[in-house]
């Protein structure tokens, strides 16, 4: 056919019975005849011929079939064009310097680290008291041989970026820091389990669409992201440079929640629904806070040098002191904003400026419209039930 073309695949299926050998037409509908015949252990084989149409793709010379090689003489020139842009974009290559950390050992690093956290909920559910030891021993060896050779990598190819190097730095044992680095974070884990307890705590308290707190440890994507940043945060106190933002933007990607992993988080934390919640990175949250889906705690603005140029390190985020509640969608920006404790912010509320203790914010309600039977009412009465 002259719209596409035609590739034949034979293929072959087990049928185990033995009838006698018979014709039959094939599939195709082309008149074709196959037979069925006994074969070795009495088993019967069936061979026939399938047709799968695969069109041209756009651009592509119909005429042209796909075994063509003189197409590929193009690729050398092609090639040359891709490797020159390597030189023109240097900001997004790394090329001839000594390897960053890798992407997929930081995740399998996060999946081990969860798995000592939550024994039991994740990848190995055949756990028991017989063979706990032996599952968080082999854990932990292979943790501490993981992070030290990520965190190395990372400290290295910070120290490289400060001195303008384009060269690995040897004189440095970055390993040895890495290490130790290492053994710090894995001796804060039992802290880190302590921590995490409070925020299924109040996960199960302030939903009562939850059973149990299992429900909270398998299936909710706030705790999720809440356990990877604090995991993270923790490596950010060590001072370990890119890998806690690999692993928050990896806990963003499976669950919409991006949390920086220099924000500071009390205990008792917990975000209900979690899509599109925001975090910035100098935010302040005490205990006992709960977010909603939506939720910005960000940035009014951004301050420059003379120049233009971004001046990091300072408070840019706002600070939600304990027992406060922040609804859906409701924006919070600014460094010098301070959400008093135990204090209410509405739905879609936008926020610039502080709030004393004990405040309630809400929007004012609009006036709905409704076109319904005659004789119904124009408006609604307004409700302040914002439990979701």
């Amino acid at each position: 056919m002259r719209d596409g073309f035609v590739s034949h695949r034979a293929f072959v299926s087990v049928v185990v019975s033995q009838p006698p050998l018979t014709s039959y037409r094939s599939e195709r509908g082309n008149g074709d005849l196959l037979q069925r015949a006994p074969c070795l252990a009495h088993h019967q084989i069936q061979f026939g011929v399938r047709s799968f149409f695969f069109h041209s793709p756009p651009g592509v010379d119909e005429s042209v079939m796909a075994s063509d090689f003189r197409l590929k003489e193009s690729l050398p020139d092609l090639t040359e064009q891709i490797v020159a842009t390597y030189t023109a974009d240097d900001a997004i290559n790394h090329l001839g310097h000594c390897p960053l950390p890798s992407y997929e050992a930081v995740v399998r690093i996060l999946l081990d680290l969860k798995d000592i956290l939550y024994p039991g909920y994740r990848r190995n559910t055949n756990l028991h008291a017989g063979n706990i030891r032996y599952h968080v021993g082999g854990l932990i060896d292979s943790l501490h041989d993981q992070l030290t050779v990520q965190i190395g990598r990372a400290l290295r190819h910070e120290q490289r970026v400060k001195d303008q190097q384009t060269d690995c730095i040897d004189e440095i044992d970055f390993e040895a820091k890495g290490q130790a680095m290492t053994i710090e974070l894995l001796k804060r884990i039992t802290k880190l389990r302590k921590t995490l307890a409070t925020d299924v705590e109040a996960a199960f308290a302030g939903d009562p669409a939850c059973q149990t707190t299992d429900e909270i440890v398998f299936c909710y994507p706030g705790f999720e992201a809440i356990t990877v940043y604090r995991i993270a945060h923790e490596l950010v106190e060590l001072g370990v440079p890119f890998i806690p933002r690999m692993m928050t933007e990896w806990a963003h990607q499976q669950t919409g929640i991006d949390i920086h992993p220099g924000a500071t988080i009390g205990d008792y934390f917990f975000i209900d629904h979690g899509t599109g919640v925001v975090i910035g990175e100098t935010c302040e949250i005490g205990e006992h806070v709960k977010l909603y889906q939506g939720v910005t705690l960000g940035a009014v603005s951004f301050p420059t040098d003379a120049d233009g140029t971004l001046i990091r390190g300072q408070k840019r985020h706002p600070t939600i002191e304990d027992n406060v509640v922040v609804y859906a969608n409701a924006t919070i920006l600014g460094g010098r904003t301070i959400i008093g404790h135990d204090s209410v912010i509405g739905s879609s509320v936008w926020l610039t400026r502080s709030v004393s203790p004990g405040t309630t914010v809400l929007v004012e309600t609009p006036q709905l419209r409704v076109r319904g039977s005659e004789g119904a009412k124009d408006d609604l009465a307004p409700e302040l039930n914002y439990q979701i």
